[in-house]
């Protein structure tokens, strides 16, 4: 199969997987868990859990926020470097006018590093919580059309590598 066929069933998979433009539950659904992956909510998240938290909390909140900022460059360089184009769409404008670019994955990426860092730093009902919260993320960033399912299949594989990476480099 040519990587024409390939883009062209990812395409008409993500476009089926779509619920951006069907007002109910199930768009409600999609668009928290595509929020709930930002960047400035899970570094907010871990900030206060670091302020709030016993030493324990700080020290994981601590390296989960290094772990996101060195992610992050990783995936925008990625991005620039591939470029491809958000499919069409009228949800998310903020990440069309700010990130036109889709692959891979930010969101996915950042939920699939903190996931792998929460199953390898602890406690397990973390990771565990973490782990079923990443994929309803990723799904949720193609029901919204703002990503290809080929864009959050390569965030998952780069945000599990980078999560194992920086474990064995910081610990």
């Amino acid at each position: 199969m040519s990587l024409e066929n390939l883009l062209t069933l990812d395409a008409r998979i993500s476009a089926q997987m779509r619920v951006a433009e069907s007002p109910g539950l199930l768009r409600s659904m999609a668009a928290f868990f595509a929020h709930s992956g930002d960047s400035w909510f899970c570094i907010a998240m871990l900030a206060l859990v670091w302020w709030r938290g016993t030493q324990f909390w700080q020290e994981r909140a601590k390296i989960m926020i290094i772990a996101i900022i060195i992610t992050a460059v990783i995936v925008l360089a990625l991005k620039f470097a591939i470029r491809r184009q958000r499919p069409e769409g009228e949800w998310g404008d903020i990440y069309r006018t700010t990130d036109p670019h889709s692959f891979p994955s930010g969101h996915a990426t950042r939920a699939f590093l903190l996931a792998t860092m929460a199953l390898g730093l602890g406690p397990i009902w973390l990771g565990i919580a973490l782990a079923i919260w990443a994929p309803l993320v990723s799904i949720a960033r193609v029901a919204m059309g703002v990503h290809y399912v080929s864009d959050v299949a390569a965030g998952l594989g780069v945000g599990v590598f980078m999560g194992i990476l920086i474990q064995l480099v910081l610990l």
